[in-house]
């Protein structure tokens, strides 16, 4: 059996995950779950994963959820060059320093403002108040700026000379905000110079092939049927506002 992988590519993690395969030529089957169609809660997928959450992997008997422990296991299992996940100590250190960090800080900001420009007014038809606004973007700038200060510095990546998992976590969560056409790179040259260095170690092609879903999220937002969210709002509505 083919190892698969269950994924959303409006999801960040779900795009670190399908970039990483992608780019090391590791042979998946990509299997889609709609989001959106709350596919996730399907009994099919409930076998793969009981958190509900995508990405899920399956290889064979074995199944997997969460990104970061997803990427480590890709990583180990194919050998993958020594730079996604360095042996060097300290190095390594500042890979696993970022991916513990960003959890709690850029991905639910970027999330946060993604949901409040996006997929709230547009899909559920709700007036996100001003001030929520304004402070989700606070919160977005607080951990943008320290994405430069404290894990680029003056280092081409965050580990040092080459791209690590650490940097390809941080490029699809900087992204989502980007989606729902705020641009975050205006008015930081550090970052938007690190944001090249990436695509370019990623490439291009295959960058913008997984960030076209969410790059076009506010013309799709136009299409998807806002009734299937409605047994979700309550949840959403308390979490985001």
């Amino acid at each position: 059996m083919a190892l698969e992988l269950y994924l959303d590519l409006f999801s960040q993690p779900c795009r670190s995950v399908y970039i990483f395969a992608k780019k090391n030529n590791i042979p998946v089957e990509v299997k889609r779950v709609s989001l959106m169609d709350g596919e996730q809660f399907s009994e099919e997928f409930g076998k793969i994963s009981l958190i509900r959450k995508v990405p899920a992997l399956r290889d064979g008997d074995f199944c997997l959820a969460e990104s970061i422990a997803i990427l480590l296991y890709l990583a180990q299992k194919f050998k993958t060059p020594d730079f996604w996940y360095p042996a060097d100590l300290q190095q390594r250190a500042c890979v696993n320093e970022y991916l513990s960090w960003q959890h709690s800080a850029i991905r639910w900001h970027g999330s946060r403002i993604f949901w409040l420009r996006v997929l709230i007014p547009k899909i559920m038809g709700v007036d996100v108040p001003q001030d929520k606004l304004d402070a989700a973007l606070e919160d977005l700038n607080g951990s943008l700026e320290l994405i430069e200060e404290k894990f680029i510095q003056d280092r081409p990546f965050i580990a040092g000379d080459q791209i690590s998992l650490a940097d390809l976590v941080a490029i699809v969560e900087i992204m989502q905000p980007v989606g729902s056409g705020l641009d975050v790179f205006e008015g930081r040259p550090k970052l938007s110079a690190w944001r090249d260095r990436v695509q370019a170690a990623i490439g291009q092609e295959l960058f913008d092939e997984a960030h076209k879903p969410i790059l076009g999220a506010q013309e799709s937002a136009k299409l998807i049927d806002g009734s299937k969210m409605e047994f979700f709002k309550p949840k959403i509505l308390k979490l985001f506002m």
